[in-house]
């Protein structure tokens, strides 16, 4: 019974943290960190930059980081 539970929401980078990781915020307000796969991390470095909308994958146990999602 591994069933993941998560959900995929559409989020606005606002400032960079560091390489790839980022501030990000949804359209309700609410700021989280956000950060790519590890797989998509070469991309993020040339594709990704503060304004830039993403869909993030969020756990609705933990909604202070997510996953941007290609």
């Amino acid at each position: 019974m591994s069933k993941k539970e998560t959900f995929m929401l559409d989020a606005v980078l606002k400032d960079v943290i560091n390489q790839a990781t980022f501030n990000a915020v949804l359209p309700n307000g609410h700021s989280f960190v956000a950060f790519p796969r590890q797989a998509d991390e070469a991309l993020a470095l040339e594709r990704l930059k503060p304004g830039s909308r993403v869909r993030v994958e969020m756990s609705p146990f933990d909604m202070s980081k997510g996953v941007i999602v290609f």
